[in-house]
């Protein structure tokens, strides 16, 4: 693993642990073999390294490569790809359309599907509830599809969205699964990966669980399950309460 001190990398995250975009960039991290200073914030109080390294959005993760920020997570596992070619295998599809179709499922999963799942939470009425219900599980049908698309290797069908590894769709879908289990738990709804709905995805989740070096940053799903009950609960009640 190259050293955190001759690559110049540093990683700002959230201090909660269970960030699924700072998740999502040390999987790439790992993946690169990359050695990194790993410097947790707080973000109720921002750092004045924070400020200076993302004064547009003051978010977390911002990874700083040679004293240059780089920021919001899909673009620093794209920066990681680029600028270290040589360490791990390639973390986006070499083929320009397959690289296309990735960013769009990513893109999809950050600002479509995940926003619906999470909404299920931040709802009191039973009619919205229900319909985000609704939107969440119609998201994963159409990531069963992608993934049947996305996984095909010749006549075979490859284990993970990427090919025969971990890829950029797999990652940047991966990182939310303890989150869809939390939120399912808390919500009393059945799991979203479900062997007899989306049996494709629901056993891909399982060999990505597994994968190194998925295994030992994916954040328990108790933690999660603590942070929302504990942290976002409080926070929206209060953002319910300001708006009535």
């Amino acid at each position: 693993m190259v050293g955190a001190q001759e690559q110049g990398l540093k990683l700002l995250v959230p201090r909660s642990g269970v960030s699924i975009y700072a998740i999502r960039v040390q999987m790439a991290l790992a993946m690169k073999g990359l050695a990194y200073d790993y410097l947790p914030e707080d973000p109720r109080c921002k750092s004045d390294l924070l400020l200076a390294s993302n004064p547009v959005h003051k978010t977390l993760p911002v990874l700083i490569h040679s004293g240059r920020p780089v920021c919001e997570s899909l673009i620093i596992v794209e920066y990681l790809d680029d600028a270290f070619p040589g360490n791990g295998a390639s973390i986006l599809p070499a083929d320009p359309y397959r690289r296309a179709v990735a960013r769009f499922w990513a893109a999809y999963v950050d600002n479509k599907m995940f926003p619906s799942c999470i909404g299920i939470l931040n709802t009191a009425k039973q009619q919205e509830r229900a319909d985000k219900v609704e939107e969440t599980l119609a998201a994963f049908g159409l990531l069963e599809a992608a993934l049947a698309e996305c996984s095909k290797e010749g006549e075979a069908e490859a284990p993970f969205f990427g090919g025969g590894s971990i890829g950029f769709l797999d990652i940047a879908l991966g990182c939310y699964i303890p989150w869809f289990e939390a939120i399912g738990r808390l919500a009393g709804v059945p799991p979203f990966l479900d062997a007899a709905r989306t049996p494709k995805l629901a056993a891909w989740a399982g060999r990505f669980r597994a994968a190194e070096p998925v295994i030992a940053l994916l954040t328990a799903v108790d933690k999660v399950q603590e942070y929302i009950t504990s942290v976002l609960y409080p926070k929206w009640n209060v953002a319910v309460t300001a708006s009535n």
